[in-house]
């Protein structure tokens, strides 16, 4: 019956950033930051999903700060960053914007990966200036451009008018969630993740998901109801790496399939076998996997780069 904001121990418990800070987006809105790892070490971005916090990326975080630099970030009314009544795509690039050029010095390269509401963070983000300076690659993890409600199967019906209002009304819902009992992480295993998922998986998410305010959940999930983001796929030039659970119903495969078709500069597109919507935390050495390689591959791709311009400008 514990409220707690998130697992306190274990795999998925947050560990102690190097430091905190807290953003101003461009309409004032405040973004609360933290940062993880050596400072000088390669740079990885992280923006979370709908209802969730900087805590969903714990596993991530805990594996990659040993040599990177990992920033994470709470979306507005998310987590320790207050709500504010704008919400929207353009809100939610405004914010990684301003997070990208409080914490990477300029013309510093990073691997942003996205999940969810994070990864369409990102798509509404493609022709930022921040996003075209400092992106070296992205991950896309368990997320959608549009017909996000249509395409959802979390009711389990065929697709049709019937199924998408009966989503509407269970994903826009103003109830409270309440404590995380037993029956309340049935219902989230069923609607957020893979058939498999271990106990501790599904406590981790229920905490994180528990703890969103309802009111903030509600209003992005009018957000997500009506968004269209097709056009933001396309101006993800950079190398984009594609992640979803086959079992997820809320982003089906559907979705990555469509991401991975439209994409200029897919590099991947990986289906997990039974997995659902949370695949950071429930195949987190695979995600953590995939961010690693992008920067190991993409952000020395960069600095050589720079270094060779570097010598033909001296």
């Amino acid at each position: 019956m514990s409220r707690l904001l998130h697992v306190a121990a274990g795999p998925y418990a947050p560990p102690v950033p190097a430091r905190e800070l807290t953003v101003t987006a461009a309409d004032g809105a405040r973004i609360h930051v933290q940062v993880h790892g050596p400072e000088h070490a390669p740079a990885v971005v992280l923006a979370h999903g709908w209802a969730c916090s900087t805590a969903f990326w714990a596993a991530q975080v805990r594996a990659l700060a040993v040599d990177h630099r990992v920033v994470v970030y709470d979306q507005r009314g998310h987590g320790r960053s207050p709500a504010n009544p704008a919400c929207g795509t353009e809100a939610l690039a405004d914010d990684l914007e301003a997070v990208l050029t409080a914490t990477l010095a300029p013309g510093e390269r990073a691997v942003i990966a996205g999940h969810s509401m994070g990864g369409m963070t990102v798509m509404a983000a493609a022709t930022r200036p921040a996003v075209r300076e400092h992106a070296a690659a992205v991950l896309l993890c368990s997320t959608g451009s549009s017909r996000l409600v249509a395409a959802s199967t979390v009711v389990p019906l065929g697709e049709g008018r019937v199924r998408t209002w009966l989503t509407r009304r269970i994903l826009g819902s103003r109830a409270p969630l309440g404590p995380v009992t037993p029956l309340a992480r049935r219902i989230l295993k069923y609607g957020t993740m893979g058939p498999g998922s271990a106990p501790h998986m599904v406590d981790a998410c229920a905490r994180i998901v528990h703890a969103c305010p309802r009111g903030v959940r509600h209003a992005w999930s009018e957000v997500l109801d009506l968004l269209d983001l097709d056009h933001g796929i396309r101006e993800l030039t950079m190398p984009v790496e594609v992640v979803v659970g086959t079992a997820d119903r809320l982003t089906p495969p559907v979705h990555a399939r469509s991401l991975a078709a439209a994409l200029p500069n897919c590099v991947g597109l990986t289906e997990l076998p039974g997995l659902g919507h949370m695949t950071p935390v429930e195949a987190p050495e695979l995600v953590t996997g995939k961010i690693r390689a992008l920067a190991a591959t993409y952000i020395s791709e960069a600095r050589s780069e720079r270094a060779v311009h570097a010598e033909e400008s001296a």
